[in-house]
């Protein structure tokens, strides 16, 4: 008996503890390596050189026309006046002029498409971090969870033994020694659905940081997750910080750009013209043409088309501006509720930490003293065993929520 003591007292004070040769990567240095690495963020330097690439080419001209054939030329067989009207070999080159005008606004339009991938890439970014941290977080709540199994699935054997060495002595019936066995197989199911979950979270987290799905990592489960509300929060703090937010502020400017460059419409176009004719009779001389055009875009038939879509423009505009306050309005309210239900959800963590799981430990170690001394069976330690393995899995469920909520408002926030 003294033995069983020794072994029921060592159970109730077991602690786990890894040790790993593995480089613990904390959640700052995965933030870099994503930012380096990732195959989506690179994407985006590729299409800004992209954008880049049209730009240079904005101020260019249309490629000229040349021509060559027979100008005023009779068909055969038929009786013309004399050797002067036989026609003329002609030569023709023709080239397009842009307005200078409509060049430099087509230019600083495209300047302003390249932009679009610069904020696109910080609020791919963001979501990546976000990403990141959820993984992360839910690596330091498997951790958790399966020290809790290992420790749960430990003490069942232990009362599984405790069972086998009292039966013979009529101290305890053989059913309870297959019942404590069914909980031993249920703790090393659930420590095995917990281990899959630790893999899969790394697959994801490496393909991430664009590294192999099977490479190590380890993190650093010492980690502390805190939550710091952000201190004068207000719309202003949204409009200047939020990758979304600005990139809608940078296509309501490259709208304007837009506008103006659709105004210059109205400005006219040039277009020069050369001909040159070699007759086909000796007796006349050479000719040329020269010709000087330019278009009319101001005409009523003309004009309909580039004023109707400075007018569509102008509302869509406007629709854009109205959206960027609505959003701004939303994620600042969002902040708000985010903040008040995380303070809530900490106050129900203290109590999982420092009441609930406590008492039911409390439970557990008194119900199994109280076998140990014959004064209780093993059902009534099985049953404190399930209270209290249900609690600490309810306890890591709710801050599974708490971490994911953090989660949210640090990508709200974009911190």
């Amino acid at each position: 008996m003294l033995n069983i003591k020794k072994l029921v007292l060592t159970v109730l004070f077991i602690g786990s503890g890894l040790a790993f040769g593995q480089v613990k990567m904390s959640l700052e240095q995965i933030f870099v390596e994503i930012k380096e690495k990732n195959l989506g963020l690179m994407a985006f330097d590729s299409r800004l050189q992209s954008k880049d690439a049209k730009v240079a080419g904005a101020g260019a001209w249309m490629a000229p026309m040349v021509g060559a054939g027979t100008f005023m030329t009779p068909y055969p067989f038929q009786g013309f006046a004399g050797d002067n009207n036989r026609g003329a070999f002609m030569l023709s080159a023709e080239q397009d002029i842009p307005n200078p005008a409509k060049i430099k606004a087509k230019k600083e339009y495209l300047e302003t498409q390249s932009l679009t991938n610069v904020y696109g890439k910080s609020e791919q970014f963001n979501h990546y971090k976000a990403r990141a941290r959820q993984l992360y977080y839910g690596l330091l709540i498997d951790h958790r969870k399966i020290r809790y199994q290992q420790e749960n699935k430990q003490i069942m054997e232990t009362m599984k033994k405790l069972a086998s060495i009292r039966y013979p002595f009529n101290q305890g019936g053989l059913n309870q020694v297959f019942k404590a066995e069914g909980r031993v197989y249920e703790s090393e199911n659930m420590i095995l659905m917990t281990e899959s979950g630790i893999r899969s979270k790394k697959i994801a987290l490496n393909a991430l940081m664009n590294r192999s799905a099977n490479m190590e990592l380890e993190i650093d489960t010492t980690f502390r997750v805190d939550f710091v509300p952000k201190a004068d929060l207000d719309t202003a703090y949204f409009a200047g910080t939020r990758s979304d937010i600005l990139h809608m502020e940078h296509d309501i400017n490259a709208m304007e750009k837009n506008i103006q460059q659709m105004r210059q419409e109205a400005k006219p176009d040039f277009r020069v013209r050369f001909d040159h004719m070699s007759n086909y009779s000796a007796m006349m001389p050479r000719q040329f043409t020269i010709m000087g055009m330019l278009s009319i875009p101001i005409v009523p038939w003309s004009s309909k088309m580039y004023k109707s879509e400075i007018r569509s423009m102008n509302f869509e505009r406007e629709a854009m501006r109205n959206q960027k306050a609505a959003m701004v309005t939303e994620m600042l309210g969002m902040s708000r509720s985010m903040e008040n239900d995380l303070a809530v959800m900490q106050q129900q963590l203290a109590n999982y930490e420092n009441k609930i799981v406590p008492s039911l430990q409390k439970y557990l170690k008194v119900s199994m003293l109280s076998y140990q001394e014959n004064k209780s069976d093993l059902n009534t330690v099985i049953d404190s065993w399930e209270a209290l393995n249900m609690s600490q899995m309810n306890y890591l469920d709710q801050l599974h929520k708490f971490y994911q909520m953090i989660v949210e408002y640090e990508k709200n926030i974009e911190r």
